[in-house]
């Protein structure tokens, strides 16, 4: 895992392009590839399946893991083999896991998350079918943003979904979801996904993480609950989160989206998802679901974010 190709349509391998016998190995050999060097012995008899879809975002990689019960392992040998140096998240989507290293056990639900490093040991057991995001990026550079020497304190270490760290874990389950649909749209949110992982690092310390960071991904999640109506402004914006206009438009400064340039772009997306499920429903309907004041409103934002009209976009998209 390079970090070096350029960002674009994910990879995606499943068990289900070999024979049932070979299924695990198979399986053993893809996560080796996608992560670091790992031992895997599946928990139950009978066919096993399994789905990776990766996705490399540059300064972090991303994969959404959709597989049968197994007990993974990071072992001494294998360590020594291959010593990649990377932090890892795993945030559960469904399902439940166990994650155990330097001497805790993170049991994770869904919407929980818990951080790894491949430095050191480790175990990943799942009882039966999970789903995950794992989040991966260099050690040294998680490190250095927080000023942490080692790792060896916040491995392990369960965060709640109704924590802080909930909204990291929102946000990356939101990007994996949102890279099935439109990639290079993921890749501009991703530029928030490695200070965010910085503040999961942080939060795993016991460390206050950087407010800011935490505070753009929430005003971004308020932007998502609330862009379908057409009356929400900046004002409103900035009144929810109790600071002036002056530090809602700093929080996004030198970033490639300001407030009005993200609530656009959450309308085009939902509008986006519309006209995939319902090729049958009218325009203006769409138009003021998503929020957009009118079907000519909803046209222009939509031919400008996508670089096509609406009606274009139905006719291309997957029928």
């Amino acid at each position: 895992m390079s970090g070096s190709r350029p960002t674009g349509p994910a990879e995606v391998w499943s068990t289900s392009e070999v024979l049932a016998p070979r299924a695990f190995e198979y399986w053993r050999d893809l996560i080796c590839a996608t992560f670091v060097q790992l031992s895997a012995t599946p928990t139950r008899p009978g066919r096993f399946d399994g789905r990776l879809r990766h996705a490399d975002l540059e300064s972090f990689e991303m994969t959404t893991v959709h597989a049968g019960g197994q007990r993974v392992r990071r072992t001494p040998q294998l360590i020594a083999r291959a010593g990649e140096e990377y932090l890892l998240a795993s945030i559960q989507t469904r399902g439940c896991g166990r994650i155990e290293q330097d001497g805790r056990v993170a049991e994770l639900a869904p919407g929980e998350m818990a951080l790894y490093d491949s430095t050191r040991p480790y175990t990943l057991h799942f009882d039966d079918t999970f789903e995950q995001v794992v989040v991966q990026v260099p050690l040294r550079g998680m490190l250095a943003e927080t000023g942490l020497r080692d790792s060896r304190g916040v491995t392990a270490v369960k965060l709640g979904a109704n924590s802080p760290a909930g909204v990291v874990a929102q946000f990356f389950h939101g990007l994996a979801h949102l890279h099935q649909t439109d990639p290079f749209g993921a890749a501009t949110l991703a530029t928030q996904g490695r200070g965010l992982m910085a503040s999961a690092l942080a939060l795993s310390a016991g460390r206050a993480p950087r407010n800011e960071v935490l505070t753009r991904q929430r005003i971004q999640a308020f932007l998502r609950a609330h862009h379908a109506d057409p009356d929400l402004t900046v004002d409103d914006v900035a009144n929810a989160f109790l600071i002036s206009k002056r530090t809602l438009y700093r929080l996004f400064d030198g970033t490639p989206d300001g407030v009005g340039t993200l609530l656009r772009r959450v309308r085009v997306e939902h509008a986006k998802s519309l006209l995939r499920a319902d090729r049958g429903r009218p325009l203006e309907s769409i138009a003021l679901a998503c929020g957009f004041a009118g079907e000519r409103q909803f046209f222009r934002v939509f031919r400008h974010e996508a670089g096509m009209t609406p009606g274009q976009f139905r006719g291309t998209s997957g029928q």
